[in-house]
């Protein structure tokens, strides 16, 4: 499958099973650059699988997908250094400090311990970066993933319910950095039970049900702010 130049991701007939389960059946989507799109969905509905599919972390059974004009499959390594997934359980070693976990992923990454820092400081983890991460809060859990996923500086996001135990300020922390990405000509794909923490971020709206899109929508939000912009 060749991507559009357009199109930041492209899916073409997605399918995946468990066993003989079926999961996803025949998901088609696109998200284009600068574009934000929300995914939404009941727990179950297959909304995880689809982001760990186009983050390379699951092979489909059927159907193709693109990242940036890369193929998920075929161009798999590629793919992975485009992108910034955050999974729905930040993935984080506990028994390690915020600053040790970054390092590592830096080290991991081939980048500079630097960006450790600075990520943590984005994030409002300074003055508690060199704490075990056992100790954390849920939400302060989920800065820490959000700060290893800024230095990548990725272009395409694929977030797994991104603002789950996050405070307000928590909710525009990872609205700025969404935001950014955008703004740079890259895109973002949110998988959401609910839209009120993203209102006003999401462009287009895909619902799935029972492993298919079945609704896909201007987000009147967003259209009513782009109306707003050219005034």
């Amino acid at each position: 499958m060749n991507g559009s130049p357009d199109r930041a991701i492209e899916a073409q007939g997605l399918g995946k099973r468990f066993g003989i389960r079926w999961v996803l059946r025949g998901v088609t989507l696109d998200v284009a650059r600068g574009e934000a799109a929300g995914l939404l969905g009941p727990n179950g509905s297959g909304k995880s699988t689809i982001l760990r599919i186009l983050g390379t972390l699951l092979r489909p059974n059927a159907g193709s997908a693109t990242v940036n004009g890369l193929d998920i499959v075929g161009d798999a390594s590629e793919v992975r250094g485009q992108i910034g997934y955050l999974a729905h359980t930040p993935g984080l070693y506990e028994d390690l400090t915020a600053r040790e976990n970054l390092v590592f992923a830096a080290d991991m990454l081939g980048l500079s311990h630097g960006l450790a820092d600075s990520s943590l400081e984005r994030v409002g983890l300074a003055k508690v970066a060199n704490n075990r991460v056992r100790g954390f809060s849920a939400g302060m859990q989920r800065r820490l993933a959000l700060a290893r996923l800024i230095m990548r500086n990725p272009k395409v996001l694929l977030l797994d319910e991104p603002y789950s135990n996050l405070d307000d300020e928590g909710v525009d922390l990872m609205n700025s950095v969404i935001r950014e990405i955008i703004g740079s000509g890259g895109a973002a794909l949110l998988a959401l039970h609910e839209l009120a923490p993203a209102k006003g971020m999401i462009d287009r709206t895909l619902k799935l049900i029972d492993g298919r899109i079945s609704i896909a929508h201007r987000d009147r939000a967003a259209q009513d702010h782009a109306m707003l912009a050219s005034v």
